[in-house]
């Protein structure tokens, strides 16, 4: 993983853990990321210097506005790939686990079209062609 894609895992992990508790602490940003504690304060105080999070020693890390819009925005990103790959039939665990790696590599205008698609396939009303597609998948497609 480059270290563009490690700031964002990173600021997403803090805006997730801001919305849940207010803020960000080392451990858990550790627990999260399934890093050790020590890479955590490292990374934080990179993201601090690059006026991304605003880190207090001992207390937590908070997102600046500018780290707040990085961070919602890979979270969008995240959200709409997971729904395309939920809607394409994968169970949770895959959805999740696919969206977090693609979330760093595909095209804004990609990302922006797939949320279209999420969006009309939700609210399509009698979407026949998913239910034949779901039906395709299950008898081995193909």
């Amino acid at each position: 993983m480059g270290e563009s894609e490690a700031v964002e895992d990173y600021l997403e992990a803090i805006y997730i853990l801001m919305r849940r508790k207010g803020l960000a602490r080392v451990g858990d940003l550790s627990s999260l990321l399934n890093v050790k504690a020590p890479t955590v304060t490292e990374m934080v105080q990179k993201l601090a210097r690059r006026g991304l999070v605003i880190y207090e020693r001992y207390r937590g890390v908070r997102l600046t506005p500018r780290g707040e819009e990085i961070a919602k925005g890979v979270l969008e990103r995240h959200e709409v790939l997971k729904s395309f790959l939920k809607i394409l039939g994968l169970d949770e665990e895959i959805a999740e686990e696919d969206a977090c790696r693609m979330e760093h590599y595909l095209h804004a205008e990609t990302v922006e079209r797939l949320s279209k698609f999420v969006e009309f396939v939700l609210r399509a009303p009698g979407a026949s062609w998913l239910r034949r597609f779901k039906e395709f998948c299950s008898a081995g497609g193909g």
